[in-house]
């Protein structure tokens, strides 16, 4: 029988879970015994007790070590994470004591990191110089999530694909102007007026389902009575998508402008002369409804507004 929460609460001490992460580490409870400066009878006996407070075994023993089960690999997977967690809390609360350094993780969307967020982290560090910045680009699926969870602070990105929207608060912040590009070497990055016909006998590199962008480039095409590329090549990955472009000249994709942009600038693509009729939904600073920002958020919030 599983352990409830509040029992596992009760019970768990923060050295037990440290020496779950260092016999997953080691795969030795010897090693991992001395490394917390334990005896071998005492990690013996505090494994013991973890394992009867979860009721199950969480090692399995063989000629090479101790390895993890399946429910042992789950609860080391928490343990590192609350180990994170203990780690930043003694950040946070250098900052909170000294008035300087800390921690602040913010995730943004693609299109925000280079539009927003880029230029907001260096005011802010010139600032706050010591402070540790963490930052999580994602889809804004995945970044709710994660601000949701307590993982993030605060995320760039929009609030649309929420499922429970009422669970956060939000600032708008800009529109997401978006273009059309591909390698240097594409034969119609010359070429005036584009239309989407022009372009169908390209590859496409389309961003994945879930993602408004991909709805957005799936309506133009509708609108324009055309079916959306076959074959399209799917990421998110703003990585994958330059080194695609570099080495295939018969490839495009749609980008934030601001993106877009910079991989121009650096002559790691070229914009096509099309125009993009359809506007994507802006977007905006998220946090989550109910909690307090941290010194470091609210410098980070008024570089991203511009509001004292």
């Amino acid at each position: 029988m599983l352990p409830s929460a509040e029992s596992l609460s009760s019970r768990l001490k923060l050295k037990q879970l440290r020496l779950l992460v260092a016999i997953d580490d080691y795969g030795s409870l010897h090693r991992a015994a001395d490394e917390l400066a334990l005896t071998q009878p005492g990690a013996t006996k505090a494994l013991r007790e973890i394992e009867a407070t979860f009721g199950n075994e969480l090692f399995v023993r063989t000629p090479q070590g101790m390895v993890p089960n399946e429910l042992g690999r789950c609860v080391i997977r928490y343990a590192k994470l609350i180990q994170t967690d203990v780690d930043h809390l003694v950040e946070e609360m250098e900052g909170v004591l000294t008035g300087t350094g800390g921690r602040l993780a913010v995730g943004a969307i693609m299109g925000a990191v280079s539009g927003v967020l880029v230029d907001a982290i260096a005011r802010l560090r010139r600032k706050q110089p010591s402070l540790r910045i963490e930052i999580t680009e994602d889809t804004s699926v995945r970044l709710l999530a994660l601000v949701e969870s307590g993982r993030l602070e605060l995320a760039i990105c929009r609030l649309s694909v929420a499922r429970q929207p009422e669970n956060f608060t939000y600032t708008l912040l800009r529109d997401e102007p978006l273009a059309v590009i591909a390698g240097p070497g594409h034969p119609l990055v010359r070429t005036p007026d584009l239309a989407l016909s022009d372009l169908m006998e390209f590859g496409w590199i389309v961003y994945p389902r879930i993602m408004p962008l991909r709805s957005l480039l799936e309506r133009e095409f509708k609108e324009a009575g055309l079916p959306l590329p076959a074959n399209p090549i799917e990421t998110a990955s703003l990585t994958a998508t330059m080194l695609l472009l570099q080495g295939n000249a018969n490839l495009v994709t749609l980008m934030p402008r601001d993106m877009a942009a910079f991989l121009i600038e650096h002559k790691l693509a070229a914009r096509l002369d099309i125009d993009v009729r359809s506007r994507t939904e802006p977007y905006g600073i998220v946090t989550r409804r109910g909690t307090s920002l941290s010194a470091a958020a609210r410098l980070l919030v008024t570089e991203l507004t511009g509001e004292d």
